[in-house]
């Protein structure tokens, strides 16, 4: 587990926001990914919420240079798998099960499994899991219940995605128990429809300098 721990502490130290995209149309999903990388947002959660996901997947790790590219909302093996198969170079869940740790251990693609509760998070601490995803962060208590956990469960890293948007980052990302962010306002849906890259770009920019 070290290794991949490693592995994926390098992608989510690439930056403080992990953009978490919904692509709805596999054809937009280059130069999204390039307007993000172009914003200093290389590493890329696409979540598996579409039937065009597993194509804008494929399609970013083969033509954008620079970018980093995960699958995020694997909800079994199978998901896995597929993902894998189509380039993802690291996993999200939004939470965990027994399956899918399996199918994690024989991979060598890291997970970033999900986890809510003090609970959830000794599991996955015994399965050897030192990162995970905290989700849904606001709902679930957000950057406080957060605080609260890392001196009981010091030595673990969280990724807080669910409700994080520009104005409360920073209220994660001040944590000590917080590696980065995930967060879809860096992509807004109008933006993709209209191609307006140049704006993600910005929005992206905006993003990487939280923690300058």
């Amino acid at each position: 587990m070290g290794a991949k721990t490693e592995k994926l502490l390098s992608t989510l130290k690439l930056q403080p926001v992990v953009p978490v995209l919904i692509v709805e149309d596999a054809a937009t999903a280059v130069p999204l990914a390039r307007a993000l990388v172009a914003g200093g947002l290389k590493a890329i959660e696409i979540t598996m919420r579409t039937d065009a996901a597993l194509e804008a997947v494929r399609r970013v790790a083969a033509e954008v240079e620079g970018a980093v590219v995960g699958a995020g909302t694997i909800l079994n093996p199978a998901h896995f798998e597929a993902a894998v198969e189509a380039g993802s170079q690291f996993i999200v869940s939004p939470g965990t099960t027994r399956e899918l740790i399996h199918a994690a251990r024989s991979s060598d693609i890291p997970l970033l499994p999900g986890a809510a509760t003090a609970s959830e998070v000794m599991q996955l601490r015994e399965e050897g899991y030192q990162v995970l995803k905290f989700f849904p962060a606001e709902q679930a208590g957000g950057a406080a219940y957060l605080r609260a956990l890392s001196s009981p469960l010091a030595g673990t890293l969280f990724c807080p995605t669910g409700g994080i948007s520009l104005k409360n980052a920073m209220d994660y990302l001040s944590l000590p128990n917080v590696v980065c962010v995930g967060g879809s306002w860096v992509a807004p849906k109008e933006m993709v429809a209209a191609g307006d890259w140049a704006g993600i770009t910005r929005l992206a920019s905006e993003a990487a300098a939280l923690r300058g």
